[in-house]
């Protein structure tokens, strides 16, 4: 099992992020299952402020590459994604159309 950890910024605005959770509370199926069928175990996000944190679990058959191809053929995705937009914005250094980035690990206490 692998695990990622990502971030994102929200539109700093109350109303939107309070939307955005709403989402995330009765998100569609559809969307859970693109989600599982990629390799991801387990998926937790938090958010301070505007800032969201991402917490992956992944299966060892998951690459970004896959979810990434499986995502741009569902068309569900692809209209939520869209959604998602209104309230998402990319984080400074972003390349443009990059929203979620992975983090890069620089401390764990238990190194056995």
């Amino acid at each position: 099992m692998k695990r990622y950890c990502l971030t994102l910024d929200l539109k700093n605005d109350a109303e939107l992020i309070s939307e955005y959770e709403a989402y995330h509370k009765n998100f569609r199926p559809e969307i859970k299952d693109s989600i599982t069928v990629s390799g991801i175990i387990n998926m937790e996000i938090y958010r301070l402020d505007n800032r969201l944190f991402m917490i992956m679990e992944t299966d060892d058959t998951f690459t970004f590459e896959k979810k990434k191809i499986l995502d741009e053929q569902n068309e569900k995705v692809q209209q939520w994604e869209a959604l998602m937009w209104k309230f998402q914005q990319p984080i400074a250094g972003s390349v443009s159309g990059d929203k979620w980035r992975v983090m890069k690990q620089i401390f764990t206490l238990n190194q056995d």
